[in-house]
């Protein structure tokens, strides 16, 4: 797991990085909102542990951004314990508001707790797959496999909408956008690949005639 810490203060970010790396995390640091950006941008972060006043750009506008690429639990950290400032908080969606100064082996329980509920929401199950969202990464029986980002996306869209037929219409406007300008191939050829990926699963996407596909799985009793 991959803690991107953010803080202005380098003291700061060398405590909560001691404790983290003790219990057996890997942490990429950052000292402003705007190379917290690039930093998420550059490596796969699983949480983000962000101070809220810092220079050239503030932890609220740099949670805003880094949401918008991706979603990630945020706790917040500040030497403002104002309601007012909380509630900015959890309308931007973190997770938890911590307050400075702050004891180093609270926030790992806090890193901990998070992570823990996250991992359980963000795995996604059929038959042998196994989708773990919140790493981006797929499994087949147990065994990794590697999805281009777009296969992946494909997957996962099928998966949560297992035995309903998407058309190639719906499919290309949620995974590639309105603003596409290729033509159904895209999603034959993305379908082709991924079939080949899911080994003995492949059957379980189906072709509708003339419209588009489904992933077709019957829950055993």
């Amino acid at each position: 797991m991959n803690i991107l810490v953010v803080d202005d203060e380098e003291l700061i970010r060398e405590v909560i990085k001691e404790y983290l790396v003790l219990n057996g995390y890997v942490v990429t640091e950052a000292k402003d909102g705007e190379e917290a950006i690039k930093k998420f941008k550059e490596n796969n972060i699983n949480l983000v542990i962000m101070d809220i006043m810092m220079p050239n750009m503030d932890g609220y506008t740099a949670c805003k951004e880094i949401k918008k690429l991706r979603e990630v639990p945020f706790i917040m950290l500040s030497a403002r314990s104002e309601e007012y400032d909380k509630l900015i908080g959890f309308d931007l969606g973190i997770d938890d508001y911590v307050t400075k100064p702050f004891s180093p082996k609270e926030l790992v329980a806090r890193v901990k707790a998070i992570l823990k509920r996250d991992i359980k929401e963000n795995i996604i199950t059929l038959a042998g797959i196994k989708i773990d969202d919140l790493a981006h990464e797929v499994y087949i029986d147990d065994e990794l496999v590697i999805l281009t980002p777009k296969e992946y996306e494909l997957l996962k869209y099928l998966i949560e909408n297992k035995n309903i037929a998407l058309s190639r219409e719906k499919l290309l406007e949620n995974i590639w956008g309105y603003d596409f300008y290729g033509d159904d191939r895209t999603i034959d050829t993305h379908i082709k690949t991924l079939r080949n990926h899911l080994g003995k699963y492949r059957n379980l996407i189906k072709t509708i005639r003339g419209m588009g596909y489904k992933i077709e799985y019957k829950e055993e009793n």
